[in-house]
């Protein structure tokens, strides 16, 4: 069976790389390059696994990870060029499952998916134990 896979990236380089690399896997692979277009297919596509990149053209990914909470448990890896620990931090606290710096080994990437794929789900919505809303970093994010 393959693992459901959305990929939510603007750019369309690296949507072609992981698409390319996860399907030669087995995974069966959507893509969005914007928030909307990856939360609309969050919902239609029940995705298994959705890998997300932090800097969308309309939506940051704090946002996406919340929003995604709001009505699923998928398991969100957050794939990023941003390697600052606040922002790993911020991000985990978000709502995502693991964070990965781009670039990052084809190896290590389906290593993650899999990995995250065999977690079990917990009932969609909001985590009870975030009690607080994550705090965005405070400074300008650049990848």
């Amino acid at each position: 069976m393959s693992i459901r896979t959305l990929i939510i990236d603007h750019d369309p380089g690296v949507v072609e790389l992981l698409g390319q690399l996860l399907r030669s896997q087995g995974f069966d692979v959507v893509t969005a390059a914007t928030g909307e277009e990856g939360l609309r297919l969050g919902r239609d596509f029940e995705p298994g696994i959705v890998i997300l990149d932090l800097l969308l053209p309309d939506r940051d990914g704090w946002d996406m990870c919340m929003a995604l909470r709001a009505f699923s448990d998928v398991p969100i890896l957050a794939l990023s060029a941003i390697d600052d620990p606040h922002v790993v931090a911020s991000i985990l606290d978000a709502g995502a499952d693991d964070h990965l710096v781009k670039p990052v080994s084809s190896s290590v990437l389906v290593a993650h998916v899999h990995k995250l794929a065999r977690r079990p789900h917990t009932a969609p919505g909001p985590r009870p134990w975030l009690h607080t809303p994550p705090q965005r970093p405070t400074a300008p994010l650049r990848a």
